[in-house]
């Protein structure tokens, strides 16, 4: 959870103020590892989970607030968008029955949430990528109105000096540009953070490197953005992208990403991953800060080092160092920033407690990671898992593995040791590991997503299909039972008799021409596919005709000049609407002027097309 009190940097007196903070830090952290002042003697566990609010047609519940109010308890917080929250489970030592403790924790957490957004008409959903959130639900008007969302988009854009370009590419590819950083509020984790020694904090952060790949793949739980199948964990490209502050260029730069995966394997301390980031990645955000930590420590204190886990907050590695206070007591930890959030809660303790037994389970010969593996094979792995999940292959000690092979024959053995070692249950051992055995023999979550999907979508509507999917997703959390055991969906429970906007029901899939091309094209292009509408654009993009057959028949002859083009017969400045427009706003629209589609456009771009044949479902309904 970042820091909601911060400032702009546009300021340079502030922000030079707050670097000398920032420096100051990186002196008082130094010393405390030099004297042994940081704790060494627990293990504790932690947890942050993620989750979006959906309404009663399952798209995003932009009221957060009130559901917020009236939950009244510490352990919730904002998120970036306002229709999304986060859960803070309390920390808990590492030993005996810690796994179920914070399972039953966070069951109760989210059993209270789904309470209170019922209260409102909303509800709570667990997923990487909500499947149903569409391009104008991730606008500045969606953004939650707290002053760190604001400074982190103004400062990110002020860097990168241009729109965000967005581009994944899987079985279906996704390229748009956007002009802010809420795209990024399509994600939702479940960062789960492990204390580590001192000492030990170098080598364990370099196993951490190194296991990341496959305790991804077989959590993945993202296949999906805006109806379309792209990487298996979807979340890994799309936060990179969204909030990407490097502009593209026509120089070769070196320029790191804040979020990455890394550049080198870590060495020296701690202190020195911090030093790297501060020397690599300007300052975003800035606090005011009365207490010096150098003065704190002089005074015997123990400094909480604000301005350091300000800008380590805007640094977003996909395993990354932290620093914080426990009854008082500093500590380091490391973040796993790249699990989902889901597909159960079941499954998300299973990830946890396979991540701790791999982190206190390392094989010695693994304690200096330089000599076994090259880094850019361990960075490599992780990009392959994000892309092909269980069925990735993975380079593990100079042999390649498939990724199933991989956990069930070496790492779920040293997973089972290091529970074993933290002195955790056996019953908690058992219960969580048997389910990461059960999802490598079984689906995890992107399997059982994608079948589903795929089978939706040979009978229904995309908007139809991914209502469902995410109906079925929530009915299937309110059983409490891991991906493993979830059923096909086998009936269809969202139709457009549910929907209310033109984006429910309009086809994105559209056959296009330019204003400049053969009428001739055009006119076969209808007859090829069978379609009686045409959206007609320039060369910039920019909706300017339509073509309608009825149009076309009535006003031309069948032998035309073989000249004309298609701006020579189209309908001009045709009539349009936005995917938020109402149904029964459309269809009143078109019944008025006799119109047979409607195209739909979003900033002058075309993004989709209505027509009678979609509005046939509606046309008995006494709403409409």
């Amino acid at each position: 959870m970042g820091d909601n009190k911060v400032i702009s940097t546009e300021n340079i007196s502030a922000r030079n103020k707050f670097m000398r903070q920032l420096l100051n830090d990186i002196e008082s952290l130094e010393y405390m590892l030099k004297h042994k002042l940081i704790e060494d003697d627990k293990i504790r566990i932690g947890a942050e989970q993620e989750f979006f609010l959906v309404n009663e047609q399952w798209r995003p519940y932009f009221e957060y607030e009130y559901i917020l109010k009236a939950l009244d308890d510490p352990h919730y917080t904002t998120e970036m968008t306002r229709y999304t929250l986060e859960i803070n489970a309390d920390p808990i030592e590492a030993k005996d029955n810690c796994l179920t403790k914070m399972h039953e924790q966070l069951n109760d957490l989210l059993y209270k949430a789904n309470n209170v957004a019922g209260q409102y008409k909303a509800k709570v959903i667990l997923t990487g990528i909500l499947p149903t959130i569409r391009m104008n639900e991730i606008t500045l008007e969606h953004m939650t109105p707290i002053m760190r969302y604001y400074a982190l988009n103004e400062r990110t854009k002020e860097l990168r000096g241009e729109d965000f370009s967005l581009h994944i590419k899987g079985v279906d590819e996704l390229t748009v540009l956007h002009d802010t950083i809420v795209f990024e509020g399509c994600n939702a984790s479940f960062q789960t953070h492990l204390q580590i020694a001192p000492d030990d904090f170098i080598s364990s952060y370099n196993w951490a490197q190194t296991i990341a790949a496959p305790v991804l793949a077989i959590s993945a739980n993202s296949p999906l953005l805006m109806g379309r199948e792209l990487w298996n964990e979807t979340r890994i490209a799309l936060f990179q992208q969204s909030i990407d502050t490097r502009a593209t260029s026509y120089a070769l730069h070196e320029k790191e990403s804040r979020i990455s995966f890394g550049h080198k394997w870590a060495s020296g301390s701690v202190v020195d991953i911090f030093k790297d980031d501060i020397a690599r990645h300007k300052v975003m955000l800035a606090k005011a800060i009365k207490n010096n930590s150098i003065n704190i420590l002089e005074r015997g204190g123990v400094p909480k080092l604000e301005a350091l886990k300000v800008h380590n907050s805007t640094i977003y590695h996909w395993n990354r160092a932290c620093y914080g206070l426990s009854d008082g007591k500093p500590h380091l930890r490391i973040e796993n920033r790249y699990l989902p959030a889901g597909p159960s809660t079941d499954d998300e303790i299973a990830n946890l407690a396979f991540w701790v037994g791999l982190m206190a389970g390392r094989p010695s010969k693994f304690d200096d990671m330089p000599s076994i593996m090259d880094f850019k094979d361990v960075k490599a792995n992780f990009w392959k898992a994000a892309r092909y999940g269980k069925d990735s292959v993975i380079s593990w000690e100079n042999k390649d593995l498939q990724v199933n092979e991989l956990i069930l024959e070496k790492l779920i053995p040293i997973a089972l040791y290091g529970l074993q070692k933290l002195d955790i249950d056996e019953a908690d051992i058992q219960k969580y590991i048997n389910i990461i055995k059960n999802r490598v023999n079984g689906q995890n979550g992107v399997q059982w997503q994608i079948s589903n999907f795929r089978r939706l979508r040979q009978q229904y509507k995309l908007d139809d299909s991914l209502k469902t999917l995410t109906s079925s997703i929530y009915q299937n959390q309110q059983k409490n039972i891991p991906i493993h055991k979830w059923q096909p969906i086998n009936e269809i429970c969202c139709t457009h008799k549910n929907a209310i906007t033109v984006g429910s029901i309009m086809s994105t899939k559209l056959f296009l021409v330019e204003d400049t091309d053969l009428a001739d094209l055009a006119t076969n292009i209808m007859r090829w596919n069978n379609i009686h509408h045409l959206p007609v654009e320039n060369s910039s993009g920019q909706l300017v005709g339509l073509l309608t057959w009825s149009h076309m028949t009535k006003r031309y002859p069948k032998k035309r000049n073989e000249k004309e083009v298609v701006s020579d017969i189209m309908v001009t400045e045709p009539f349009t609407v936005h995917s938020d427009t109402s149904i029964k706003e459309a269809m009143n629209i078109m019944k008025k002027h006799g119109y047979g589609c409607l195209p739909v456009v979003e900033k002058d771009k075309l993004v989709g097309i209505i027509t009678n044949t979609d509005l046939i479902p509606f046309s008995n309904d006494k709403h409409f």
